[in-house]
């Protein structure tokens, strides 16, 4: 063994949270105590904080340094970081989210092949419960991510509203989880002006490995301008209803937008949600398989309202249909 992979070694046992008395590392290094000894001072001069204990339960552990040195893990513990990283970008964690997703573009880019065949069958063969809203292709996540921090321009194809497909060339800036979604804020460079995209729009996004100079986000906050443009492209109201659910069950069901539910018996609750378009509010609604009283907004009933008349026809429609071919 070369003295660089015997120190890559010697620091990949400290890393594991124990003490480790200098025999037992010399024989699992196949050295004397002595090289151990030096070894250590060799990781200590690199910046490693090994701290060595006296006496018979004594010995040498990685303790907490002013930063965090580079780690070393085997292959299920890669594989471990990957698939956990992953489906954390499916279910964005206030705070973390995009730190999650620069520490998995970095991870991708360093899997071997074998390595990065099992991460993908893992998370393919892997249910989550997440909102429908927010199902996003961690694949797409991670690309995107990584072109941000790179500074690299990047195509994909988006599905705007109305089911319109386009080509996007873009300089992506920002990724910013609002709610139950992730946006991109991006220079588009086809338009010459700023747009924000939805990620569970976009598809088969490549970084094309052409860099663009630093760009500052509109109002120098790529978050607070990525809010305003939602909601003024799209009004959002608070959903008042009476749910014929018992309360457990109803927050159950709506999960992440549960909002404030109140009980009022045995079978029942009044539920008020968050903030959100009225399609999305009557998606929730009409989703949960549960008798409801809508008591507000008026906006809400009213989409429903016609929701409910396009539903009856297209049912008469069908049952007519099905009457004649027979």
């Amino acid at each position: 063994m070369s003295d660089a992979a015997r120190l890559l070694r010697l620091l990949s046992l400290l890393q594991t949270p124990r003490e480790w008395p200098g025999s037992e590392l010399a024989a699992r290094l196949e050295v004397t105590p002595r090289t151990v000894r030096r070894d250590v001072d060799r990781l200590r001069d690199l910046g490693y904080p090994v701290e060595a204990s006296m006496g018979v339960l004594g010995g040498y552990r990685l303790g907490a340094g002013a930063a965090m040195p580079p780690l070393l893990v085997d292959d299920e513990e890669a594989v471990a970081i990957a698939v956990g990283l992953r489906v954390a970008a499916r279910q964005p964690v206030a705070g973390i989210a995009e730190a999650s997703l620069r520490a998995l573009s970095k991870l991708q880019q360093v899997l071997p092949p074998r390595l990065a065949r099992r991460v993908a069958s893992l998370t393919s063969a892997t249910s989550a419960p997440v909102s429908p809203a927010s199902q996003v292709d961690p694949g797409q996540l991670t690309t995107v991510a990584g072109a941000v921090t790179a500074r690299e321009r990047v195509r994909f194809t988006y599905v705007a509203n109305e089911n319109v497909v386009s080509k996007r060339h873009v300089e992506p800036v920002r990724l910013v989880a609002l709610g139950r979604r992730w946006y991109l804020l991006a220079f588009d460079v086809d338009r010459d002006d700023w747009r924000t995209f939805r990620l569970d729009r976009v598809s088969s996004a490549v970084a094309t490995g052409a860099r663009f100079a630093p760009r500052v986000p509109p109002g120098g906050d790529a978050a607070a301008f990525v809010t305003q443009k939602m909601y003024d492209t799209a009004p959002t109201f608070s959903a008042r209803a009476i749910l014929r659910l018992p309360v457990e069950l109803a927050r159950a069901r709506l999960a992440d937008f549960a909002g404030e539910l109140v009980v009022l018996d045995d079978g029942s609750c009044s539920w008020r949600s968050a903030e959100d378009t009225v399609e999305y509010l009557a998606f929730r609604l009409t989703s949960l398989g549960c008798e409801f009283v809508v008591e507000g907004p008026e906006e809400l009933v009213v989409h429903l309202r016609g929701l409910g008349e396009r539903i009856g026809r297209a049912v008469g429609r069908a049952g007519s249909g099905s009457a004649g071919g027979r």
